[in-house]
């Protein structure tokens, strides 16, 4: 998303933090559980604590939720209307919500009902990913090849659809949403967020009561008193219960102040230090009712990663755009500006990696937990680097 404002100002701590929070999600996604230790990953679904991986994705929905009055105003400049900013907000929703449903479902493919192996499915709906939703220039003189990339895409995922099958012989099944997937999720948060915003016009005190409810949903749903709307939560689950929305919410909360009180330094600091303390202790007062659990998404889970989200926020937006000390944090730019495409590519290193038996992932052992870490590392750095390199290759995913 863009990040500018009314000023023409780039805020760089809102990519570098987004490129960070991309940097531990593949650092996290790629540690070999049994070989690594226990405060790196997520917790057991009963257990009341959090790792380092419990607060990487709810980090990122945060950062969702902040630029959206940044991407809504550089529209805006460019004549967006309400009605085509509405637009924009389903389309990219069903797109995250599609991706999404493609990934989860690879998992479940059986290779000898489809007639394809598995990773070679996973591989070519990754690959009409990139050519459906690749950012081709407007006004290239070679714009009808790439509208016949687009359609070879769109045909790709429409043959690959149709041809797969989970399940046995005697039980054939197709697609379907055992779970959004991570942009599934994605693409829900940011649905309630934009329209939060479209509709109270960016205003502070109504986007706050919009996430204080979202918070009480949260909270009714994880203590089970929404059984009435089990009919209507296969596919209105993620809004029912509350939990990533709210932490989308915060985000939207934190942008629109930063938006208003960017060239006010101290008046932001005196707002969001405060503001993420309470946060924080509010996550922390609602463990006596319900734990730490990502798995679970409890709203005590939420609101301590909505704390941490706004103080590191806090940190980085004074390093790097109150000092200037960029040169740090520099290595996380690129995958913050090219966020998709730093998410999506690596895995088509893994299925290509897979499916030929390369002795590449050697890392991935419990013997040597300093191997597993810093294999892992090693890995997240690759990745962030290969997504530059796409980057300069022109290949880059927008929704």
């Amino acid at each position: 998303m863009a990040t500018e404002t009314n000023h023409s100002i780039r805020i760089l701590s809102i990519d570098i933090m987004r490129g960070l929070t991309l940097f531990l999600m593949l650092f996290v996604n790629d540690l070999y559980e049994p070989g690594v230790p226990f405060w790196l990953v997520h917790a057991k679904a009963t257990e009341d604590r959090m790792g380092l991986a419990d607060w990487v994705f709810p980090g990122f929905l945060f950062m969702v939720g902040l630029a959206i009055p940044f991407a809504f105003l550089s529209r805006r400049r460019k004549g967006d209307s309400d009605r085509r900013l509405l637009r924009h907000i389903v389309v990219r929703t069903l797109s995250l919500l599609l991706i999404g449903v493609f990934m989860v479902n690879i998992g479940r493919l059986n290779p000898d009902l489809t007639g394809m192996p598995r990773y070679s499915w996973a591989i070519l709906a990754y690959l009409s990913f990139f050519l459906i939703w690749n950012h081709y220039p407007v006004d290239s003189p070679k714009k009808n090849w790439f509208l016949i990339l687009k359609m070879l895409g769109v045909a790709g995922l429409a043959l690959l659809a149709s041809i797969y099958k989970a399940g046995t012989p005697q039980q054939p099944e197709w697609m379907h949403t055992s779970w959004w997937g991570i942009l599934g999720l994605i693409g829900w948060g940011y649905l309630v967020a934009a329209l939060a915003y479209l509709f109270t016009k960016g205003k502070l005190f109504a986007t706050i009561g919009i996430w204080l409810a979202f918070i009480v949903l949260n909270m009714l749903s994880s203590s089970g008193r929404l059984g009435f709307l089990d009919p209507i939560k296969p596919i209105f689950g993620v809004i029912i219960d509350g939990n990533t929305p709210s932490i989308v919410l915060c985000g939207l909360v934190v942008g629109i102040l930063l938006s208003r009180y960017q060239r006010n330094f101290r008046l932001l600091l005196y707002i969001l230090i405060p503001l993420g303390l309470v946060v924080l202790l509010s996550g922390f007062m609602l463990r006596n009712w319900f734990i730490l659990s990502k798995i679970q998404g409890t709203p005590s889970w939420a609101m301590v990663c909505n704390g941490i989200s706004i103080l590191l926020f806090t940190l980085l937006f004074y390093l790097i755009d109150q000092r200037k000390v960029l040169s740090a944090f520099a290595i996380f730019k690129p995958a913050g500006q090219n966020s998709l495409t730093t998410y999506l590519a690596p895995d088509i290193l893994y299925y290509t990696i897979w499916s030929l038996g390369w002795p590449i992932l050697v890392y991935k052992q419990d013997q040597l937990p300093w191997l597993a870490v810093s294999g892992s590392l090693l890995w997240a750095f690759a990745m962030i680097g290969f997504a530059s390199l796409l980057w300069k290759l022109k290949i880059r995913l927008k929704l």
